[in-house]
């Protein structure tokens, strides 16, 4: 063995030159590599994906990129779900095909483009309910669309007080969108003849506010769906609505009123906290809730009764946002960051989720109808579809799925 072992360490006749031992060593390098590259083993899936949906990753923490490389949008514009004033292409916005081709790209991770069958098998048997103002009826619309692109087999159910609401069949996923403008129930309110205490401070008409009483579209919500997702805010800095003067917002609690009265800010937050309680007492234990934050609105020369318009065609960039809604400049569209203050400082502590749409917004002020919305004045809260409201469902699924590692 001895002798044997000696005669294989001899070099052989056949000497092997720098160069070629260089290129073997190369092409066994190359072959290392690939295998690695192309090794899908579950371990290595499932590294792959914490990296994508990992925890620690700032989504909102990023850039917009063009990619000419998108050709089409996620679903057709001929949904018939679009609302007229948000179908962009339907309307021949100019830059209407170009919106889609911008994607987020948060600095420290990557956000995964919605998989609608993914999503439909993930969410089987489950109910997804949208409650808020219109905005989150622009995010529901973008959900369907999407999801409806690769299963039609669809029926129309209005689940639990909702405004509208879908059901796909093969997977038995009810998706609902509940309409509420303030959250809380609130009607017209006249001063008594025989008077009482607002009447007292000079009161004679606004808007009453039960702060503790949810409002009946969505009341039933919390103890039927799986996920719950809500906005509100727009609707509390409207004067044009709220008129401080002539039709102000009178708060009640307890079916008394609020007494001295208070702001529209102050009445927020009291419906905030006792919408939280509300939920407290009627989700089921494993029910997700998240409240969306403030969705920007980007009105330029003036608010959308003073002539203001949004024509750009490209986002903006991180100087100009600045510009736009920093709080010191107390501009036109100061309300996304007001109200978001609003929203952090209510939901901290709590068991709910905060979904962050607001900072990867603040850019798209090309993305708005504009012009294309048909109305009398520049559209510039709306989004058009398909359009920016796609990215804030890639970003609530991260979301949840960042959810369920923690769980």
């Amino acid at each position: 063995m001895a002798n044997q072992w000696k005669k294989l360490k001899q070099p052989s006749s056949l000497s092997i030159s720098p160069s070629c031992l260089f290129l073997s060593l190369l092409c066994f390098a190359s072959v290392f590599l690939a295998f690695s590259l192309f090794n899908t083993s579950p371990q290595t899936t499932s590294v792959k994906n914490s990296v994508l949906y990992s925890k620690s990753c700032n989504f909102t923490n990023g850039q917009w990129i063009y990619d000419p490389s998108i050709k089409s949008p996620r679903y057709d514009n001929t949904c018939k779900e679009i609302y007229k004033g948000w179908n962009c292409i339907g309307s021949k916005k100019s830059n209407a095909f170009d919106i889609v081709k911008w994607r987020w790209k948060p600095y420290q991770c990557h956000l995964p483009q919605f998989d609608p069958v993914s999503f439909l098998n993930r969410f089987r048997n489950k109910n997804i309910g949208f409650v808020g103002d219109s905005l989150n009826r622009n995010m529901f619309v973008s959900l369907f669309c999407t999801l409806k692109r690769v299963s039609s087999d669809v029926k129309k159910w209005r689940p639990a007080g909702a405004d509208r609401g879908f059901t796909f069949l093969k997977y038995n996923l009810t998706i609902s969108y509940h309409r509420t403008n303030l959250l809380a129930r609130y009607g017209w309110w006249s001063a008594n003849a025989n008077g009482g205490v607002l009447e007292s401070l000079g009161y004679k008409e606004g808007y009453r506010v039960d702060v503790d009483v949810p409002e009946g579209t969505w009341a039933d919500a919390p103890s039927f769906h799986d996920i719950l997702i809500f906005n509100t805010g727009h609707w509390w800095w409207a004067p044009s609505k709220f008129d401080p003067v002539k039709s102000p917002m009178l708060f009640f609690e307890k079916g008394n009123p609020v007494v001295p009265p208070v702001s529209p800010d102050s009445g927020l937050d009291m419906v905030l906290k006792h919408m939280i309680s509300y939920l407290n007492k009627r989700i089921r234990p494993r029910t997700t809730v998240f409240m969306r934050t403030q969705s920007p609105r980007h009105f330029e020369g003036g608010d959308w009764d003073q002539g203001g318009s949004c024509q750009r065609s490209q986002p903006l960039s991180s100087q100009e946002v600045e510009e736009l809604f920093s709080l010191k400049n107390n501009g036109t569209n100061v309300e996304v960051r007001l109200v978001n203050q609003h929203l952090y400082r209510a939901f901290q502590g709590t068991r709910f989720h905060v979904l962050d749409i607001s900072h990867v917004s603040e850019f798209r002020a090309d993305a708005h109808p504009s012009t294309a919305g048909g109305k009398k004045h520049d559209d510039c809260m709306h989004w058009c579809l398909p359009g920016l409201t796609d990215i804030w469902n890639d970003l609530f699924v991260a979301y949840l799925r960042n959810i369920e590692d923690r769980t």
